[in-house]
């Protein structure tokens, strides 16, 4: 790496030469990586407006839009392992992750676009049609820069503390632009009393956030592209893909750090499909909240999660990784059980403004825990493609953060197949969608007080004390390794 240019003039080579011997970006390339995270925290912002969108507004029926939904999400879940292995096999100048990064940037745009922008006078099977394929793009174009971008952060340090202080730096990122778009969301496009509920108002939002995530992604590689230039590559040509895949995948599966991490977000994220599915349904037509308001449970949620960013250094100077996430786990369930639970019971029954404070309390507590375990998660799969370097002789950063999206967008999409069937199971009347201050209080039950909402998160609480210790700090022996 000597000779190459970092950012601000410093050279990689010394950046990388920097505390004792470990590699360590500067501020500046950590704050220009941060950047990347636009594409992922703009498509989840955006992602909770979509389930509402085609169904109140646009009248599809529940079980279509999750079944949409979950074809789009489970055929992306099988793209991310071919993609993390294409990622770690990459030669370039501009290294293995950022190529394919530049790629997908623009293509996700588009297809963000399309989404909220679908021909009128569709059927409503071509609306099915439109929405799986244009989701399906979405996440697969979204995957296709997220899989290198998360691996290049892995890999762009090999210290124990540094990689969750890089994850850190994308999460507050991350939190930024939410911030930004659900203010223009609620403030801006959907602004006044059933704002939400007005067809014309979703196009020109979706291409807003779509350019959004596209100017993001692109400043986020031309900020890098030094630095990750530097970084290690295969140093001999790959094998072709359909020869040496199903071995990679059989070898990652091997490694029972990985499949633990595998396994709990699994279940944890079919709870969170399920949740997100109908959370604006039920702000709208349950809590009675009006769009201005909506945005007040966001903005908690976020700063729960900021909360959660200097929380986590300092949990995990006095516990493992894997007891930090448990905690997350926990604090989630109490997040989404106590509160519906006592609505559910008769004990709690305020709407509108009234509802508010309550609201938020059970938001800020899941943004707590929710910036818990976006941190210590990519640190723990960081620390386990390490450990499965160390063990096995090769690098797999991009299969076993591909493994990790595959568990969440997989059962992510179960989630929101639940939550559309449960949406006509309960008989959601289609034709009040559009009208303003409509109440539906048959769907209550299934939203807020569903028990797996809360048993799943919970359960899979106990999947991370199973693991075993977190590997040491820094490249020790095989001892140390297994100690």
């Amino acid at each position: 790496m000597d000779g190459v240019q970092g950012m601000g003039g410093e050279a990689a080579g010394t950046q990388a030469a920097s505390h004792e011997g470990a590699l360590k970006p500067s501020g500046a390339v950590k704050f220009f990586y941060s950047i990347g995270q636009f594409i992922e925290s703009g498509y989840l912002a955006i992602n909770a407006f979509i389930f509402f969108y085609y169904t109140a507004v646009l009248g599809l029926s529940g079980s279509m839009v999750g079944a949409a939904l979950a074809i789009s999400m489970t055929v992306d879940a099988a793209l991310d392992p071919l993609i993390g292995s294409w990622s770690d096999s990459v030669r370039s100048r501009f290294g293995r992750r950022l190529p394919m990064m530049l790629l997908a940037a623009p293509l996700t745009m588009v297809t963000m676009g399309l989404l909220f922008a679908p021909p009128s006078g569709m059927t409503p099977f071509l609306l099915f049609v439109w929405l799986t394929l244009t989701k399906g793009s979405v996440r697969a174009f979204a995957s296709m820069y997220n899989i290198p971008y998360f691996a290049l952060g892995g890999e762009m340090s090999d210290d124990y503390v540094e990689r969750s202080r890089i994850v850190a730096y994308r999460l507050l990122s991350g939190i930024l632009i939410s911030v930004l778009i659900t203010a223009l969301a609620y403030s801006v496009f959907f602004a006044g009393e059933g704002g939400l509920q007005d067809p014309a108002r979703y196009p020109a939002f979706g291409w807003t956030i779509a350019a959004l995530v596209l100017a993001g992604g692109l400043i986020c590689c031309a900020g890098v592209w030094r630095y990750a230039a530097a970084l290690p590559q295969p140093s001999t040509a790959p094998e072709p893909m359909i020869s040496r895949f199903v071995g990679e995948v059989t070898e990652i599966l091997r490694n029972r750090t990985f499949l633990i991490l595998f396994l709990s977000m699994l279940l944890f994220a079919s709870a969170v499909g399920v949740h997100q599915a109908l959370n604006n349904h039920t702000y709208v037509f349950v809590w009675k909240l009006r769009p201005e308001t909506i945005q007040v449970i966001t903005y908690v949620y976020l700063a729960g999660i900021l909360a959660g960013v200097p929380l986590t250094p300092a949990l995990l100077r006095r516990m493992e990784k894997k007891t930090v996430a448990a905690i997350g786990f926990a604090l989630v369930a109490i997040g989404w059980i106590v509160l519906p639970g006592a609505r559910g019971l008769g004990l709690f029954a305020p709407v509108g403004a009234d509802a508010l404070p309550w609201l938020c309390a059970s938001a800020l507590i899941f943004g707590l825990a929710s910036g818990l375990v976006f941190i210590v998660f990519p640190s723990m799969m960081a620390d386990a493609a390490e450990e499965h370097e160390h063990l096995h002789g090769s690098r797999r950063e991009g299969l076993f953060f591909s493994g990790l999206g595959f568990a969440g967008k997989a059962s992510n999409g179960m989630g929101l197949l639940i939550g559309g069937f449960a949406l006509d199971l309960l008989r959601f009347p289609r034709d009040v969608g559009r009208q303003v201050n409509a109440v539906v209080r048959r769907m209550f039950c299934p939203t807020w007080s569903w028990p797996g909402a809360g048993f799943r998160p919970c359960w899979s609480a106990s999947a991370p004390w199973c693991s075993p210790p977190t590997p040491s700090r820094g490249r020790g022996t095989n001892t140390s390794r297994q100690r």
